[in-house]
This record gives structure tokens, sequence and C-alpha cells, in this order.
């Protein structure tokens, strides 16, 4: 499989669990409330990222059966990815879920980083760094968000 196919669904799933899960950590919504959450990302957002992702590819003339498989790969990528966080939050007590999704999301885009880098013969120190620093920001603006929102209330 082309890390193509999966490295825009890998990485969209990857930062937006960890967001969310992040940002409602302080709501008094509960745990239902953030795996439903994560399920709805992980499946409706996805739908319309795959039809996007699929879309500029017919855009870009390229193959309708490559266009298909791509498209078809960010899909499950993401289902899957999304689904590992939702079950992190299901089985795990709220305050540890929190710390393990942050280290299961930080290790799968790692891990990701470091693939797509080694195929491009990029230092993956450096590429790591640069996508942890944009998830740290995205993270960081996730928890001011949920927590302008909700108050000191947890989960």
């Amino acid at each position: 499989m082309k890390p193509t196919w999966f490295s825009f669904g890998g990485t969209a799933a990857i930062i937006t669990s960890m967001g969310l899960i992040v940002g409602l950590h302080g709501s008094a919504a509960g745990k239902a409330s953030l795996v439903g959450s994560l399920l709805i990302v992980a499946v409706a957002d996805n739908l319309t990222d795959s039809l996007s992702v699929h879309t500029y590819q017919e855009a870009e003339n390229l193959p309708a059966r490559r266009a298909l498989q791509a498209t078809a790969a960010n899909f499950v990528t993401r289902l899957l990815i999304g689904c590992s966080f939702a079950v992190l939050v299901l089985v795990l007590p709220a305050a540890v879920a929190l710390w393990v999704s942050l280290a299961w999301g930080l290790l799968l885009l790692s891990a990701l980083t470091y693939r797509i880098a080694r195929l491009r013969g990029v230092d993956p120190r450096a590429e790591i760094a640069k996508h942890l620093a944009v998830c740290t920001l995205v993270l960081a603006i996730s928890k001011a968000l949920g927590y302008s929102i909700f108050g000191h209330v947890r989960l």
C-alpha cells in the first residue's frame, strides 16, 4: 500500500482524535459523549474528507481505479485510527485514557512520519520534530478552547 493512500487520513485521524480528547477532557459531558464524538468524526468527517480526497484526485486526472483505492485506503485508515482512540476512552478511566491516548497518538504520528521521511530520504528526526510541534499547537488550542468553554470541570 502506498504511503500517500493513508498518510493524509492517518495524520488527520490521529491529530483530530487527540484534539477532541484533550479539548473535551474538561467537559461535564462524560465518557459516552466523548466516545460518541470520536465515532462521529471517525465516520461522518471521514466520509467527507474521503470524498474530498477522491474529488481532488479526479481533478488531477488520477486513473479511476487508483483514485478509488486511495479513497478507500484513506477511509479505512481514518476509521481504524478513530476507533482505536474510542476504544481507549471507552475501556480506560478518564484520566488514564487521556494520557494513554496522547501517548498512542504521538507514537502513531511519529511512526507514520518516520516511514514517510525514510521513503523521501530526509532526516526522520527533523520531520518528526516538525510534525510533533504542529500537533502540540493543535492540542494546546484544543485544550484552551475546551477550558474556555467548559472551565475546570473534569470527566
